[in-house]
């Protein structure tokens, strides 16, 4: 198969390149090293008789297309210039210049940017990973897929293809759509491949990630948390570089299944850790513009701040994460590790008598969303089981994901309403105080952020179900404690969730009070969760927001 190459050359004022045996489209020449003696040049020796070479000429616009004629030679630069020494020189033919000429923005623009990065990430090429020219890449290597896109870019301008590409070497490609972040195509995709999740759980999984990326996922096992998580990280990747799925082991006792750590016995080497959490962080830092997911499994089989405590330090101070003493080591690790604002962390909880349950320290950093199976659900997926087909998912919401970036990057605050919430903070702060379960200033902020990224997501969403949504997630998690200790307040914080017309004992004292349907009832998620913590505290004697 013919070898396609890119070369990035300046001829405006450079009397070499415009005329002459080494004019554009005559000859490729360059030095052998660089003036550090560094070997950039390399490509040079690799090019042979019968590769296409495309021309990128001043930085701005792809000019013409030529055929190499000859393999590269050692010849010597231009006496008296900054390229006087030793240099490859290679001989081309059959130039043809385009008409018109496609400018680098056809190319490098933000329509094309998820298939650039992919092709990025699987080959040397012209441009960086901000869609910049390369400082030193004077030939790179142009693969098929990049080749496809130039000659797409041509075949619109022109109505033609490129001279000299082989057209049949060209893949069928689609690039992805730069599409607003929309979590009914989320919801409608989930469901063509047989998962079954209600509108309010997607709305509010995505709304906590959007809010802080750190979330929990916790209740009944076997209810679909993990799922979830695989699902919308399938959906909005454009392949498995960008996720990780890591089972959490009962044995973590510090950060090195996460991180690594360096070899006592080779100090110039640092040891990844085979879970390939570090280079997912390193590659969500190269790739700033796409999104990263990093998926805890059954988080809690060992105590979460021993493995990791780096991440939730890092993730309020901002700072990177020390690996090891700076110049110590040579295999290609850095010695801070920064954890990037696109590196999005979801943790799956179950409780029983093998886990560990959460600190206020980690429950406050995260929003934590509670699985249930209602009777209403369990019947209708006796109904309508089916497998599952999780490869329907892939890469159907990639288009999408720059969106999803510029709404997590947003640190608007609820601006509807806020006379209403911010009363009902305050009513819940004075109850909570009264255990030790009361929140700061940090929580308060992202509850504001959690309502305002409620509101762009589900415009059908009251205010009421908006505070509902923060109530649970981030002001109920943290309650804990014996019968003594929280009856009174659990009946208290019952009764701010019903109107005056409702006594909270006559829903405590019931069954099967009817939470969805009660006229009465303002926050109903919340009111719910709270009657089953009254009901074990006052069955067990101790109650806590994480249930088996």
């Amino acid at each position: 198969m013919i070898r396609y190459w890119i070369e990035k050359t300046i001829v405006n004022g450079r009397k070499d390149r415009l005329k002459g045996e080494r004019a554009l489209g005559k000859a490729l020449w360059s030095p052998q090293k660089d003036k550090r003696g560094a070997d950039i040049y390399k490509n040079m020796r690799e090019v042979e008789n019968g590769d296409v070479v495309i021309h990128l000429r001043d930085n701005s616009t792809i000019s013409g297309v030529s055929i190499v004629k000859s393999s590269a030679v050692e010849s010597h630069g231009i006496s008296g210039t900054d390229w006087d020494g030793p240099a490859y020189l290679i001989e081309l033919e059959k130039y043809l210049p385009l008409k018109p000429e496609i400018p680098r923005s056809a190319i490098l623009n933000i329509k094309n940017r998820l298939i650039l990065d992919e092709i990025n990430s699987q080959s040397e090429v012209f441009y960086n990973n901000k869609l910049e020219l390369r400082q030193g890449a004077y030939l790179t290597p142009c693969p098929i897929r990049l080749v496809t896109l130039i000659n797409k870019a041509y075949s619109e301008l022109s109505n033609s293809n490129l001279p000299h590409v082989n057209i049949s070497d060209l893949e069928n490609i689609e690039t992805y759509k730069i599409e607003i972040f929309d979590k009914g195509y989320l919801l409608k995709i989930m469901r063509e491949s047989g998962l079954f999740y209600s509108d309010n759980l997607i709305a509010r999984f995505t709304a906590s990630l959007l809010t802080k990326p750190f979330v929990l996922l916790t209740g009944l096992s076997g209810s679909g948390k993990t799922k979830l998580a695989q699902a919308f990280v399938q959906w909005i990747c454009r392949d498995n570089s960008q996720y990780c799925i890591v089972p959490v082991g009962a044995d973590w006792t510090n950060r090195e299944p996460l991180l690594g750590y360096p070899n006592a016995l080779k100090p110039e080497e640092y040891v990844k850790p085979d879970s390939g959490v570090l280079d997912l962080i390193l590659r969500a830092n190269h790739q700033p513009d796409l999104p990263h997911f990093l998926i805890l499994d059954e988080m809690n089989l060992s105590h979460v701040e021993r493995y990791f405590a780096d991440f939730l330090s890092a993730m309020e101070s901002k700072e990177d994460i020390p690996l090891y003493a700076e110049g110590t080591v040579e295999n290609g690790v850095p010695s801070k590790l920064k954890i990037p604002s696109n590196l999005f962390i979801i943790g799956t909880v179950n409780i029983d008598e093998t886990t560990n349950m959460f600190s206020p320290k980690v429950l406050d950093r995260a929003n934590t969303i509670e699985f249930r199976v209602t009777s209403d659900e369990m019947r209708h997926f006796l109904d309508n089981i089916n497998d599952i087909n999780m490869d329907a998912l892939a890469g159907k919401g990639a288009g999408m994901a720059n969106s999803f970036l510029e709404m997590a990057g947003s640190k608007t605050f609820a601006t509807t309403d806020v006379a209403d919430i911010n009363a009902t903070l305050v009513q819940f702060f004075g109850e909570l105080k009264k255990t030790g379960a009361e929140f700061g200033y940090r929580s308060a902020t992202e509850i504001l952020r959690l309502i305002h990224q409620l509101t762009l997501l589900d415009n059908t969403l009251t205010t009421n179900q908006k505070i509902d949504i923060a109530i649970i997630q981030k002001l109920l998690p943290k309650l804990h404690g014996s019968r003594r200790k929280l009856v009174s307040v659990l009946e208290t914080l019952g009764s701010f969730c019903v109107t005056d017309k409702l006594k909270i004992i006559d829903v405590f004292g019931k069954d099967e009070f009817d939470f969805e349907g009660h006229p009465d009832v303002i926050y109903r998620l919340s009111l719910e969760k709270i009657a089953r913590m009254h009901k074990g505290a006052i069955d067990n004697g101790f109650a806590s927001f994480a249930e088996a």
